[in-house]
């Protein structure tokens, strides 16, 4: 018998209450979907739009467990959580969605990168240390040559958690603990597609989104879809996820962050078993949303279409640097006159530099003339404090 989703019992668990949960509950309350959610903070995002709202750690056992045994479906809207509490619930007969195994890769970066040499997919060159001053000897000793990307094997998330070495003097900034040494790829630029798959197997993937980062921060500014690439290039993107997606039998969307080198080859950078920041202007601009198309794949339904409806621009903002407390949206009127514009404003409180605050969405027939409007909203909106 077919399970019943629409107004129904069935319970709906997310692990998460950020803006991602926030934005996968518009489309269960679209639905009429039940939802649980779980978050560590009493002013998370999501708890507003949840049927019902968990104040708990992600990464306790217990807490992720007694939740857990009160849903029938589980899913994540963020990587840190109890790996181990997932398993016990699958042995239950939750449904776990991503699984416990494809988590657990995924949490540790050292884990991931051997998971792309196993299954041959295309990724830069690393190696792996238990901790910095294995990976200082390393380099004194020249088994390790600089210059190389440092990045730490757990718990990294919006470019925390990755650094340039270059000299002997940047390791006093790094912190203990397992990581990865990386060749430093000259690439061209940041591509990503997201992936989504469901129970039964079927599979359809995104068009290729580029990425445009902020120098310091290391996060992502600006998400245009479609990437400005050849269409050539934009199919060995798509391969390379689909493959990927392939490998780790994913359920639900997995996000596949991806560089384009000098030589148009592919290399695989990182993946998100969730939605995704490069996936956020398909809410106005694609057939399906990502949020919805997460939806659809967990709980098998049937994928939605992943075709664009217009070309679109995402701009995140986050906080200004210097500003600290109550958040103010300053400009956002002007904004909002611009033609094809939408804000999301995620409901965090408190502002501080460089946390996700929220992201606007351009859309337009022109990629082009999206992107000159993104940058008119980037230098026009100020996300302060009082």
């Amino acid at each position: 018998m077919d399970l019943q989703y629409f107004s129904s019992k069935h319970k709906l668990g997310i692990l998460g209450g950020g803006q991602l949960g926030k934005m996968m509950l518009y489309n269960t309350r679209k639905f009429d979907i039940n939802t649980s959610v779980l978050d560590p903070s009493n002013e998370a995002p999501s708890r507003l739009a949840c049927n019902h709202f968990v104040q708990g750690d992600l990464m306790d056992y217990e807490t992720v467990f007694n939740f857990g045994q009160k849903v029938d479906t589980l899913t994540i809207e963020i990587e840190n959580v109890n790996v181990e509490a997932l398993k016990a619930l699958e042995k239950k007969g939750v449904r776990v969605y991503p699984d416990s195994h494809t988590l657990a890769t995924i949490q540790n970066k050292a884990e991931q990168k051997r998971f792309y040499t196993k299954h041959q997919l295309p990724t830069a060159a690393f190696k792996a240390y238990k901790n910095k001053s294995r990976l200082e000897k390393a380099v004194s000793e020249n088994v390790q040559s600089l210059p190389f990307v440092w990045k730490s094997a757990r718990f990294g998330y919006d470019g925390n958690g990755v650094k340039i070495i270059r000299k002997h003097s940047d390791f006093d900034q790094l912190p203990n603990g397992e990581c990865i040494a990386e060749d430093l790829i000259p690439f061209k630029n940041e591509l990503a597609v997201i992936v989504a798959r469901n129970p039964k197997g079927e599979v359809k993937s995104y068009p290729v989104v580029e990425m445009e980062f902020h120098p310091e921060a290391n996060q992502v500014e600006y998400v245009l879809c479609p990437a400005r690439i050849p269409q050539s290039v934009a199919k060995k993107a798509t391969e390379v996820a689909l493959q990927t997606a392939k490998a780790f039998k994913h359920v639900g969307l997995l996000a596949v962050e991806m560089f384009l080198t000098q030589n148009d080859d592919i290399l695989i950078n990182e993946v998100a078993p969730r939605p995704h920041n490069s996936g956020h202007q398909t809410i106005e601009a694609s057939q399906t949303s990502q949020f919805e198309q997460h939806l659809r794949a967990i709980l098998n339904l049937p994928l939605g279409s992943t075709k664009n409806k217009t070309c679109g621009v995402m701009v995140n903002l986050v906080g200004a640097e210097g500003h600290h407390g109550a958040v103010v949206y300053k400009n956002i009127e002007a904004i909002m006159a611009l033609e094809g514009v939408t804000p999301h404003i995620y409901g965090k409180k408190m502002t501080r530099p460089f946390r996700k605050m929220g992201h606007v969405t351009i859309v337009n027939s022109s990629i082009e003339k999206a992107r000159k409007i993104a940058q008119k909203v980037k230098e026009s909106i100020k996300v302060i404090s009082e």
